[in-house]
């Protein structure tokens, strides 16, 4: 009698495990919100630099993103600039002047991007919010690249014009006195602010005032570590100056192996460019010409990347140059060449997949490069554009899914970083300013520091 029951109890407590076993499964497979997470829907479009699926902007999806107040400047950081580069080519009307196309027209488009209307910006991985206090970051839209350029290079010996002369200089020392004086740059010491420096040489006077920030950066060539690193800011990508190419991938109509225009003459780790020259101008199949930019040379850079398998991308001024975002544009093979060089958006692209990477120093052994190039495969070749083809949306500044929502899914990810360093900051009574801050450790420690 006693092992009956003891049976049936067994019994009873293996049923009701199974039963159990059994609701867990039902609940996993089929309740509609659990078994979304385990099979996501095809329309899934984690690929596109954001989680989830693209729909039209509303207040559920917001709920979640990152919120961001970018600042009213004043006009002369902004639309000023514009005018003023305007007016000193001699314009009399400025009243409807576009800003002008340039490699680092990046702070444009972020500018704009934040001043459409919220239902505009499908799939934005930010939302733009009117009242700072709701804000999680804060965007100083500054065209600080632009203002570096206002001024035209006149040819020795040319007059100067009417127009005042403009200074960079004073608009950086101005922006910064405005920056200090609001609330909301005081409360963390410009933590949660975000700024746009394109140019190697933008903010350069004020850089240590606004080190705090998340700097939008082409490159460290001209930051030190204790200003940036990949910890604290973003590289961005140079917007490309030649048309994107809408053709088929192949290498039928891509007759020269290699090809380069650009400056031969620049400074610091860009004086590799010379000594390429000499190597690779009798090279068969290879054209490598000077050209500096114009509306011809670009047309003609065009032609030639676009009947190019690779294009050579040297180490400019600065490790970085927007030569290497023409040729991905244009399905043409980077040949990179620059031993310090950081990359945009890395933790979504494998640059190894769409580039070839040379160490300097064997880059200049005699007949190495092209001997290398020689021996990829036209197969090899295909594969490298297949994979630049799927990526050249991120290197599009004026795609919907391009480079302004890729930017601000970097911007959105320091979040919890900003978080972290505002509280500890607020809690540590002593600092030791001898050493970096913590935000700019683990990276730019070898980099190229580069002295204007």
């Amino acid at each position: 009698m006693a092992r009956k029951s003891s049976l049936l109890k067994q019994t009873l407590i293996f049923s009701i495990c199974l039963i159990l076993a059994l609701y867990a499964v039902f609940n996993t497979f089929f309740n509609p919100t659990t078994s979304s997470l385990l099979y996501p829907s095809p329309e899934d479009n984690s690929l596109s630099g954001f989680p989830g699926k693209v729909t039209e902007n509303n207040d559920n999806n917001n709920i979640n993103k990152v919120k961001i107040f970018m600042y009213d400047l004043p006009k002369k950081f902004t639309t000023g600039i514009i005018q003023q580069h305007a007016l000193a080519r001699g314009s009399k009307d400025t009243s409807n002047v576009k800003y002008p196309g340039h490699q680092h027209m990046g702070e444009w488009y972020l500018f704009s991007d934040l001043n459409r209307p919220e239902h505009g910006r499908i799939g934005s991985p930010v939302v733009k919010v009117d009242d700072p206090d709701e804000a999680d970051l804060f965007y100083v839209p500054v065209f600080s690249s632009l203002s570096l350029i206002v001024n035209p290079v006149r040819p020795a010996g040319t007059e100067p014009g009417l127009v005042q002369h403009y200074s960079d200089e004073e608009m950086q020392e101005q922006l910064v006195e405005w920056l200090e004086q609001q609330e909301y740059w005081k409360r963390n010491n410009g933590r949660d602010h975000v700024i746009i420096a394109g140019d190697p040489n933008a903010l350069y006077r004020v850089l240590d005032r606004v080190k705090n920030a998340i700097l939008l950066l082409s490159d460290f060539g001209r930051v030190r570590p204790d200003q940036g690193s990949l910890v604290k800011d973003i590289i961005v990508p140079y917007s490309h100056r030649i048309n994107v190419y809408n053709g088929d991938i192949g290498v039928r109509d891509r007759n020269t192996l290699l090809f380069f225009m650009g400056n031969r003459y620049r400074k610091d780790g860009g004086k590799i460019r010379d000594l390429l020259f000499q190597m690779l101008e009798s090279e068969e199949d290879v054209v490598i010409k000077h050209g500096t930019q114009s509306r011809e040379n670009r047309r003609a850079a065009s032609r030639g990347m676009h009947t190019s398998k690779f294009c050579l991308n040297p180490a400019g001024d600065t490790p970085s140059a927007c030569r290497l975002f023409d040729s991905i544009v244009s399905l043409c093979v980077p040949v990179i060449v620059s031993d310090s060089i950081e990359l945009p958006f890395e933790d979504v692209i494998d640059y190894t997949k769409i580039a070839i990477f040379v160490e300097t120093t064997d880059s200049l052994k005699p007949g190495y490069l092209v001997k290398l190039l020689r021996e990829v495969t036209s197969e090899r070749i295909l594969e490298y554009q297949k994979e630049l083809k799927k990526v050249t949306r991120y290197f599009e500044y004026d795609n919907s899914n391009g480079t302004v929502n890729e930017i601000w899914r970097q911007v959105a990810q320091k979040l919890p970083l900003i978080r972290l360093m505002t509280n500890r900051d607020r809690r540590l009574v002593k600092r030791d300013w001898s050493q970096p801050d913590c935000s700019c450790l683990c990276t730019n420690q070898t980099g190229l520091i580069i002295s204007l």
